[in-house]
This record gives C-alpha cells, sequence and structure tokens, in this order.
C-alpha cells in the first residue's frame, strides 16, 4: 500500500486539508510566519478565528476558512462553512 501524506502526495486539491497542514498546532499572530506562529495577515480575506467557548453564526458560507482555537491558543482544526 503507498504512502499517502495528506497535501504532499494527495492530488485532492482540498482547500479545507491545505489550511490544515499549514495551521494545526501554531498560534495565529500579527508578528510574520515562522515555526509556531502564522500571521493573520496571510490568512484569506474570509476567515473566522473561533476561540473556546465563542458564539458564532450558524449561516453557511463555503468560502469561509474557520480556524478554531484550543485553550491556548493553538490552532485545533479548521473547516469551510
Amino acid at each position: 500500500m503507498p504512502l499517502v501524506v495528506p497535501g504532499i502526495t494527495s492530488n485532492s486539491g482540498d482547500k479545507t486539508e491545505e489550511w490544515t497542514n499549514k495551521l494545526v498546532g501554531k498560534k495565529i499572530a500579527d508578528e510574520p510566519s515562522n515555526e509556531t506562529t502564522f500571521c493573520k495577515t496571510e490568512l484569506p480575506q474570509q476567515t473566522r478565528v473561533i476561540e473556546p467557548g465563542m458564539m458564532v453564526t450558524k449561516d453557511y458560507n463555503p468560502d469561509r476558512l474557520n480556524v478554531h482555537l484550543k485553550d491556548d491558543g493553538t490552532v485545533s482544526h479548521v473547516n469551510h462553512g
């Protein structure tokens, strides 16, 4: 069975998978991106950063990137909608 590494050996073109690979485990910050942070200005224009316990609308927008944070501020997961 061949090794499949998301975003490297798969050709799905899935935007959510691409952003998951870029963001999960990092903190969102105003400073330039590095190994542990990702710069807010590099996120798509339609991005919603969701902190734990934060209320959000349920409207569906397939182009909007939802970035979910853990209590320590690191990204736990992302989805579109």
